[in-house]
Order: C-alpha cells, then structure tokens, then sequence
C-alpha cells in the first residue's frame, strides 16, 4: 500500500472519528434543552382536570376544589335556591348570561349543566377577591331584608346571586366564571374538561 493511501485512510478515520465525537457532542447539548422545554409534572398537575367526589355533599351546602391554582366552588341548590334566580333576574347586570363567562352548556338559567349543582370558579372578577358565602334569605347574614342569597366579595363589595350572576352597578364586571367540567358519575365531577358537558 502506498504512502499516499494511508494518509487518506487516516484522514477518513479522523474526519469519520470527529463527526462522531461532534454528533455526540450536539445530541448531549440538545437533550437537556430539549427536557426543559417540557413542562414538570408540577406544571401539568396544576392544570390537569381535577375530580371532585359530590356524594357527600348536603342541599345547600357548598365544598371548594382547587384547579390551577384557583378555588372552584360546588354548590348544591336547595329548591329555594333555585328559586331565587327567577327573583334576581331584574336585579343582575347579566341575566341571560350573554358574556362569555361558562361553556355554552351553562349558558341557562341555573348556569349548569344540572340545575341542582353550580360549579363555578370563587374569584371576584374585579381584582381577584374571593367572595364569602351569603346563602340565607334577608338580613340574617347581615344583608339588606330582600337579599335572596348569594355571595359577596369583602374587597370592595360585589355581590353574586346563587347562579354568580353579578348585580347591576358592582364594581365587578362580569359573571362569575364556569369553568369547562363533567360529570363521571353522578357522585363525581371532573372539572378542567368537558367534552362538551356531556
């Protein structure tokens, strides 16, 4: 073999040994970038769908759930709970629930898919207050003699009916969001996903 012949083969073994040291090289630098791009599983736990287990849950009773980071509020309407929307129609800014604030399956009366059950995210949509519980009828709570139950935010004093509607001139803009959920069973819910309420 000549001398020139070797000289080539060497160089083909160099160029061949570098490619691969090079390639390697890149893929272990793309790898741990390409890894932090993928959220954590703190991050997809935080906006995962969260099921929530209504079986015990009493008329009029209220249970709070925690999805991304925000209190959803699951209410069980007495009767006279439900009731009570037909009164507070004139008395709330949004009765028809014009406002895109819940899925076009909550887009009724009661704001939910069973008339019975609200589910709805407990955030002011002023500046982010959470609203305390007022259910009673009248100035029990120490509400005004006609109030008919609902919510009321201490920051700066909106109030929601039992639908979380807001009342007419509130600093509140909107509705109380629904946010997208279905029930599993008619003991559990999922909230976060929908597949379109059913």
């Amino acid at each position: 073999m000549s001398t020139e012949a070797k000289v080539d083969n060497s160089r083909r073994n160099l160029l061949v040994a570098t490619s691969v040291v090079g390639g390697a090289a890149c893929v272990g630098t793309l790898v741990p970038f390409v890894i932090s791009m993928t959220p954590s599983e703190r991050a997809l736990a935080a906006g995962a769908p969260v099921e929530a287990d209504i079986s015990k849950l009493a008329p009029g009773e209220m249970m709070t759930v925690e999805w991304r980071g925000k209190p959803v509020w699951i209410i069980r309407r007495t009767p006279e709970m439900l009731a009570s929307l037909k009164k507070t129609d004139s008395l709330v800014s949004d009765p028809t629930s014009e406002k895109p604030m819940q899925p076009e399956y909550a887009k009724n009366d009661a704001r939910a898919i069973k008339p019975e059950y609200l589910v709805v995210v407990g955030i002011c949509t002023h500046l982010g207050c959470s609203p305390s519980s007022k259910f009673k009828q009248g100035a029990e709570e120490g509400m005004v003699a006609d109030w008919a139950g609902g919510f009321i935010c201490p920051c700066h004093g909106s109030q929601f009916d039992l639908a979380g509607r807001v009342m007419k001139s509130m600093p509140a803009p909107d509705n109380l969001p629904v946010p997208p959920h279905k029930y599993l069973s008619d003991a559990r819910i999922l909230i976060g996903e929908d597949d379109k309420g059913a």
